[in-house]
């Protein structure tokens, strides 16, 4: 038996004996009848086999044409489920999407626009890794990334979303309105973040920039922003906070904003992903998403 014969003719064959006929297969493959036939006639030369038996009414099966329809059509129908899962891909909302971002600012920023995509969407689930560490995107088959700063990964499309910047912030019953610059913070309670020292601040109006070092009268020290805010709304002194999570809790007169004229400098934000054009439709909707409340 010959090892060089075509899967072509191999599902050509299994149409002819799940349709019936030559003239169906033939209609249903779109090829000519006398096409169709020379090929199951190479296909039985090549494997030295006579699989179809042929007469003037019917196609039927050989004994060993039986066995080689049992195996290979299982095969191609699992390969054409395949095929259109893989086009589901394309032209339907549903399926998995991986993403990774930062703690503080998954929770605190993206969740919102991560449920509601969800709800709009009720065939796509969301894989979310939140962590602070840079994780190997590429590794870990992430979709979709969002980073901070502005990061550079071959063959990754970066698209900056949003400049964030850290400010002061304290327990609304407390006074500030007489210190005007950072330094004379050293003799106030202070709540901090490993993760966000040294508060790097710049004057608004003067350009001036300062990197104050929090270490005396620290009450608290934490590695997570959650807590390290609900400890200024209790009180405990002064931090240093993200504004995307600060501006909503001095709306609702949770904390308010000290030293208002210094904050740090505008850090963006940035989501990426892999490929702008070749990607499943749910992650194009994804970014599509994102991009539009974030605008």
């Amino acid at each position: 038996m010959k090892s060089n014969y075509s899967l072509d003719d191999l599902r050509s064959f299994c149409t002819i004996v799940k349709l019936g006929s030559f003239k169906k297969a033939s209609d249903n493959l779109d090829i000519p009848l006398s096409t169709l036939s020379r090929r199951i006639r190479q296909l039985e030369d090549d494997l030295q086999l006579r699989l179809l038996n042929r007469d003037a009414h019917r196609v039927t099966l050989t004994q060993i044409g039986s066995q080689y329809y049992d195996r290979y059509n299982t095969l191609f129908d699992e390969l054409n489920g395949i095929e259109l899962d893989l086009n589901e891909e394309k032209t339907e909302p549903k399926g998995k999407i991986r993403i990774t971002a930062p703690i503080y600012l998954g929770k605190h920023f993206l969740s919102a626009i991560f449920c509601d995509f969800l709800l709009a969407y009720p065939d796509i689930q969301l894989d979310l890794r939140f962590s602070n560490s840079l994780i190997d995107i590429e590794k870990e088959g992430i979709d979709v990334a969002f980073r901070m700063r502005n990061p550079t990964i071959d063959d990754w499309v970066v698209r900056q979303l949003k400049f964030t910047r850290n400010v002061l912030c304290s327990h609304p019953s407390q006074s500030f309105d007489h210190i005007t610059h950072p330094e004379q913070l050293e003799v106030f309670p202070k709540v901090t973040s490993f993760r966000l020292v040294p508060w790097q601040l710049k004057n608004q109006r003067t350009g001036e920039k300062y990197n104050y070092h929090p270490t005396n009268l620290v009450r608290l020290e934490v590695d997570e922003i959650q807590m390290m805010t609900y400890a200024v709304k209790t009180g405990l002194g002064i931090s240093y906070i993200p504004d995307y999570i600060a501006l909503p809790m001095i709306e609702r007169g949770e904390v308010k904003q000290i030293l208002p004229d210094w904050q740090s400098e505008g850090q963006v934000f940035s989501m990426l992903y892999r490929d702008r054009k070749n990607i499943p439709l749910r992650v194009r909707l994804f970014i599509e998403y994102v991009l539009k409340h974030l605008a």
